[in-house]
């Protein structure tokens, strides 16, 4: 069987202005990385800004397991067998984070016969827009310093600093870092931390942002630290805006690419779910919904954390209105939920399966909390059984949703048509009634509270001592009526990654909360999430090489 990469590496990619074409894009309007990647220029955009706005379909998942769910496979699919039916359709996917590439996840091109390309270049440093975001987050940092070093004219409180620097990889040693040591030049001593660069909030506010005015609005808003009044101090405070602007002029623009079968392929941004809002940029997004008639997103990790923001934040900011949802679950998935060993997911197990599937009924009961109409997809392992998929199809249809399996990995878009078939007749016959779990007038724990219960399943929230009084603060300051930023461990609904399933009787504990001022949210961090990931025992930087002819190996 071929791998992710030696598939990717034996296509025959259609030069980008190809691709352009079948969504009227000339090649005046692109700007070109090379012969298979452009950038969408600010003119074309203005251009097509009065087209109506197609439908909207949002991929998302069961809670993630070792077992491997594959929700960009099926997004990448969807849209291939979308175009297949000779829908004009797009898809927009988030920008893959070299942290987890060189980790343990892997990239996030898809996979098999489902495939974004050119999947080396991707997953690598694609067209430059996370070093421009690191850049931008650096240099905020680097001023910030230098302005204490220079006289501290907005009397800032050293021990009050929230601006953390950041890059783009997991490296656990960055976590908790002391910085200015040396001579009385080389800076003030201070503790200071490190992000990935895939939780900076200029991540965010690159991928909430509207236009480039919408951006430095948002960029100036950036509290970086309090001043010792306790009030917050701001990126333009500190007269950083406009070169930060410049740093992601170029980033602030959507990339276009394609799949395997050369359907067009919006990636732009890249937030974490799990500590971040986890969808690509607003701009692709609109941008896509003007272009084609149906639009295929995804929101990370799953439905817990990615479809809660992407509802609750991104919709609600944004004005967007989901036209359905497409929920991806696996029988191994769903096995291991209930409790199977990864070595034994193989093996036809309809007691496993009964119990795992209290997983993927949360998701269900979830999402139609938010008004939207659902399919769900089992994206299809060769190991699954007649017995296990009848199982599931009845389960589904019996809490009222649409069912279809997902051969995409094997097939492409010839596997995704009966998925496409089920989006299209929901499409057409399901009407949504889309509206956010909370309303902006809830005080922030309020807003917590309702999202730990109605989504998590919790039966409270235990806030820490410091989380509580930066909860006050923030109401305090004005920041009461923004959205929150649930920061949970993916694996489990519940801040515990090892209760797997359908956790019942327990509370989501609140350490630390924040103000993502330009974003526009409050994030609030629970049980023990990083927002600096590390590094395992044998990271998949291991087996990844480049040959004498520049062939990459080891990628997936």
């Amino acid at each position: 069987m071929k791998t992710d990469i030696q598939i990717a590496q034996e296509a025959v990619l259609e030069p980008i202005v190809n691709v352009a074409k079948t969504l009227q894009i000339t090649e005046d309007e692109l700007e070109l990385y090379g012969k298979y990647k452009a950038k969408i220029s600010d003119e074309y955009l203005r251009k097509i800004s009065a087209n109506p706005d197609g439908k909207l379909i949002l991929v998302t998942a069961i809670n993630p397991t070792p077992a491997g769910e594959g929700k960009t496979t099926v997004s990448v699919g969807l849209g291939q067998a979308l175009s297949k039916l000779g829908k004009k359709t797009v898809t927009a996917l988030r920008e893959p984070s070299l942290g987890p590439c060189f980790g343990i996840k892997g990239g996030a091109a898809g996979g098999g016969y489902s495939q974004v390309l050119p999947m080396e270049d991707l997953n690598l440093h694609f067209t430059g827009d996370f070093h421009a975001i690191t850049s931008a987050n650096n240099l905020l940092a680097a001023i910030l310093d230098n302005h204490i070093q220079q006289g501290n004219e907005l009397g800032i409180d050293t021990r009050a600093v929230v601006w953390k620097r950041c890059l783009d990889m997991n490296d656990r040693v960055l976590r908790n870092v002391v910085v200015g040591l040396g001579a009385k030049t080389d800076g003030t001593v201070r503790e200071d931390h490190f992000v990935i660069t895939v939780a900076s909030e200029i991540m965010a506010v690159l991928c909430l942002a509207s236009d480039m005015k919408d951006l430095k609005e948002r960029l100036g808003r950036m509290v970086v630290a309090y001043n010792y009044q306790g009030e917050p101090v701001t990126a333009a405070q500190l007269n950083a805006v406009g070169a930060m602007a410049a740093l992601l002029k170029d980033a602030m623009k959507p990339n276009l690419v394609q799949t395997l079968e050369h359907t067009p392929v919006l990636v732009h941004g890249g937030p974490f779910a799990n500590i971040a809002h986890g969808c690509n940029s607003v701009r692709a997004t609109k941008a896509a919904l003007k272009m084609a008639d149906y639009v295929v997103t995804e929101a990370g990790f799953g439905a817990d954390l990615g479809a809660e923001k992407f509802f609750d934040i991104k919709c609600t900011m944004a004005g967007l209105k989901p036209d359905a949802v497409v929920l991806v679950a696996t029988i191994r998935a769903l096995k291991y939920n209930g409790n199977v060993p990864k070595e034994k997911l193989s093996e036809e197990n309809l007691d496993a399966l009964k119990a795992g599937i209290a997983n993927l009924e949360k998701h269900i009961e979830n999402l139609h909390k938010y008004g939207v109409p659902v399919v769900v997809t089992l994206n299809s392992f060769v190991t699954d059984t007649l017995a296990e998929i009848s199982f599931v199809k009845q389960f589904c249809e019996d809490k009222g949703c649409e069912f279809a399996l997902a051969e995409v990995w094997a097939k492409g878009g010839e596997g995704g048509l009966m998925l496409a078939q089920k989006v299209l007749d929901t499409l057409e016959h399901k009407e949504s009634h889309f509206k956010p779990i909370y309303d902006d007038t809830l005080s922030l724990k309020e807003k917590i509270e309702t999202v730990a219960r109605e989504i998590y399943g919790a039966k409270g929230v235990n806030y820490s001592t410091a989380a509580a009084k930066q909860l006050q603060k923030l109401e305090e300051l004005g920041f009461g009526k923004l959205p929150v930023c649930m920061a949970k461990t993916q694996y489990s609904l519940s801040d515990d990654p090892a209760l797997l399933g359908r956790p019942e009787n327990f509370d989501i504990n609140v350490r630390e909360v924040y103000v993502s001022a330009g974003a526009g949210f409050v994030v609030v961090l629970t049980g023990a999430v990083m927002t600096m990931p590390g590094l395992p025992k044998k990271p998949a930087a291991y087996s990844i090489d480049v040959d004498e002819n520049g062939m990459i190996t080891g990628l997936f």
